[in-house]
């Protein structure tokens, strides 16, 4: 099931997304409303919408987004990392849910910055409160599974040596469009991420190429913090990410669940 978050005349609801159409068109998607949220039992309301008649929103609004740094080979060596050993633990840093943004929505380049790249990941949506999750278990605790961009100011990122305000500023973190909870871990492992600039294919990558699974990520994630229903673990760019100017569009493409679309706007 595809679950959505959106506005229409004010309200915000959820609803299953139904329907097939060309990538990165709306054509022929309706939503049936939910009764409830998708964190608990629900049903389908049966009154259905046009996808094209609403807002979509971010899928979630998480707590917390644990991402997870330097996770692609390729990725670490373009931008002259180590790569980790096999005993080192994976590098996570939190972005605030003030940097969520959802599709179709503005990534704002911010002023304190003058080289904005584009990360195409994917991320995993957290269904369930949790805490030191057995690795047996990880598959009970995701919900499903959305596109994220972990936009980041590179150069701020190399000049103060720590990740908050270079990955953390608004609009930081796009997600969307919806939550895809048809996928399992299995299938997960091993999906086409594609990211395009204007059109132009930036990135072009799998979830086979990550160092650690994302087994590993929820119970190294989850010894140290709870995470809440409707948090998002980022699991990691492939190679291929580059510079943002004002007035691009970027997509995030991931095999199974859709495509993600923002566009770059100066910061107001």
């Amino acid at each position: 099931m595809r679950i959505a978050r959106f506005s229409i005349d004010g309200n915000v609801a959820f609803g299953a997304v139904e329907g097939e159409a060309p990538p990165g068109s709306t054509e022929g998607l309706v939503l049936d409303i939910i009764k409830g949220i998708p964190f608990a039992d629900f049903e389908l309301s049966g009154t259905k919408v046009p996808l094209s008649k609403v807002r979509l929103l971010p899928p979630v609004l998480p707590s917390k987004v644990v991402a997870i740094g330097r996770n692609y080979a390729e990725h670490v060596a373009e931008l002259g990392n180590e790569l980790p050993g096999p005993s080192e633990p994976p590098v996570a840093f939190l972005k605030p849910s003030t940097s969520v943004t959802g599709p179709g929505a503005a990534i704002e380049y911010p002023s304190f910055s003058q080289d904005l790249h584009h990360e195409a990941e994917l991320a995993v949506v957290i269904g369930r409160m949790c805490r030191e999750v057995p690795r047996e278990r990880v598959a009970d605790v995701i919900l499903g599974y959305t596109c994220a961009n972990d936009v980041t100011a590179r150069d701020v990122q190399k000049r103060e040596k720590q990740w908050s305000r270079a990955k953390g500023f608004d609009t930081a973190c796009p997600l969307g469009p919806w939550v895809e909870t048809g996928i399992d871990l299995k299938r997960a492992a091993d999906l086409t991420i594609q990211c395009t600039v204007n059109g132009e294919q930036r990135q072009l990558g799998r979830t086979t190429d990550m160092i650690r699974p994302i087994e590993d990520l929820i119970v190294h994630i989850s010894e140290a913090m709870t995470l809440l229903p409707g948090d998002v673990v980022l699991t990691g760019t492939p190679a291929g990410v580059g510079p943002l100017g004002v007035g691009d569009e970027v997509a995030v493409t991931i095999e199974g669940i859709g495509t993600l679309t923002n566009k770059v706007i100066k910061r107001g």
